[in-house]
């Protein structure tokens, strides 16, 4: 693998705006859960058994998941990337993880409101007039 993939839950609106968001901003390549058995196998056998429980970047270095993987993702995107250097002085501070996959977690679980105020219609939804995942948790 060499170049690095975000894999994202594609059934969540609000999921599927930060990806869009990343894609247009970033050169990861985008791959949501639904399109994961049509990837090269080597992709999935990388991702955690729970992989669905969060987002993960895969790189040639590492698999980066949950809050790692969109702080990774955002500071590899045109604007995120002059953060970078804060970022790896923060991951040096030992509760700087733990805060972060707190704050991860909370909004993750929490997709209902915010895919009310960010939301894109999911390409696992296209064309489905059923409530968006985001919409039902």
């Amino acid at each position: 693998m060499t170049e690095p993939v975000l894999v994202y839950d594609d059934d969540c609106g609000f999921c599927t705006w930060w990806a869009d968001l990343i894609d247009e901003r970033s050169d990861l390549r985008i791959v949501g859960f639904s399109d994961l058995e049509d990837e090269d196998p080597s992709l999935l056998e990388r991702l955690p058994n729970d992989y669905e429980s969060c987002s993960h970047l895969v790189t040639d270095e590492g698999v980066y998941s949950c809050g790692a993987s969109i702080e990774e993702a955002l500071v590899r995107t045109d604007l995120g990337s002059r953060a970078r250097p804060a970022v790896d002085r923060l991951r040096d501070v030992g509760a700087y993880g733990s805060a972060r996959e707190w704050t991860y977690r909370r909004i993750a679980d929490n997709r209902a409101f915010w895919g009310k105020l960010l939301s894109k219609t999911p390409p696992a939804r296209e064309g489905d007039s059923r409530p968006k995942a985001d919409d039902a948790r």
